[in-house]
């Protein structure tokens, strides 16, 4: 039956062509922007899970950061050993120099008195960011190393920790303050050794054959836990390294691991959206017959 107050092929056509419209218009949304999950209302697990995982990895972008920063730290710290080992190892020929009977004793003390004060310079000079990791009172310093997230959705921040020990046996030069100022009477170079006094302090000008012996050892003993604080030094710097390469190798996994949750599979996007283009053009062509089809109905009416 024909009516001409209710077209119901023209209905159907009209809601088919709603429809295709809806879907070119997701299909366009999508290429335009290249997600296939851009909001909530697109896939609300896919877009909580893409969401928090963007906010974990510039998270990771700040641990990579702090890693630069605490490796350089690490580094000034070996550097600076690095140098104070030379030139403790100086002050050691200068003393095995003086036990040859003859030589004065007191220009050689010159001598040494000089390398005395650069390893001062060097630990007042190995500051970075405002941290000495080679001067400074018993602590703890930390490096971040890495953001954690486990599997209740509790976070947390890992570091790396370096404990300074300001012993004669210890891992710094010189112990510090409360004020920031540098204390020559502690540390492996200012703990005094007794009657000789300490490395930075002893003077040799009247020492006898015993003493320069004692002397002898205290900067032996001095060489090797300063050896053994550029060895710890050198092992933080490699794990720093390390850490950084895992890091970064991480933040590009959760980067592809959210972009095949919610990314656009342009290829597929672009198919379907010629495949609609042309729906589309089909749809409005079977909605104009079906409107003109109402027409037909004057015909009968024709003398």
């Amino acid at each position: 039956m024909t009516s001409i107050l209710t077209n119901v092929a023209a209905m159907a056509a009209l809601q088919t062509l709603r429809g295709i419209n809806d879907n070119l218009e997701d299909t366009q949304n999508r290429v335009s922007s290249g997600y296939r999950v851009e909001k909530a209302a697109d896939n609300a697990a896919y877009w909580s899970i893409a969401t928090t995982m963007r906010s974990d990895n510039k998270a990771l972008s700040a641990v990579s950061d702090a890693l630069g920063l605490g490796a350089a730290k690490v580094d000034t710290a070996y550097s600076a050993m690095d140098s104070a080992i030379d030139v403790i190892t100086e002050i050691k020929a200068k003393i095995v120099a003086a036990t040859e009977k003859g030589v004065d004793k007191a220009k050689v003390q010159e001598e040494i008195s000089q390398l005395q004060q650069q390893l001062l310079s060097i630990a007042q000079s190995a500051s970075f960011s405002g941290e000495n990791w080679v001067a400074g009172a018993d602590g703890t310093k930390s490096v971040v190393s890495t953001f954690v997230r486990d599997g209740n959705g509790n976070v947390s921040v890992k570091t790396t920790d370096y404990i300074l020990d300001t012993s004669s046996a210890g891992n710094v030069l010189f112990g510090m303050d409360s004020t920031g100022a540098i204390e020559t009477s502690s540390g492996i170079i200012g703990t005094s050794s007794g009657t000789i006094g300490s490395i930075y302090s002893m003077d040799i000008t009247n020492f006898d054959s015993p003493e320069i012996s004692m002397a002898l050892t205290s900067i032996e003993a001095g060489l090797e836990a300063m050896t053994k604080a550029a060895s710890q030094l050198g092992s933080i710097s490699t794990r720093i390294e390390l850490q950084e390469g895992f890091v970064s190798a991480l933040s590009d996994s959760i980067d592809s691991g959210v972009g095949r949750l919610v990314d656009a599979n342009m290829e597929e996007e672009s198919s379907k959206l010629s495949a609609l283009q042309t729906q589309q053009q089909l749809a409005i062509q079977s909605l104009s017959i079906a409107n003109s089809s109402a027409q037909n109905i004057l015909t009968l009416f024709r003398s």
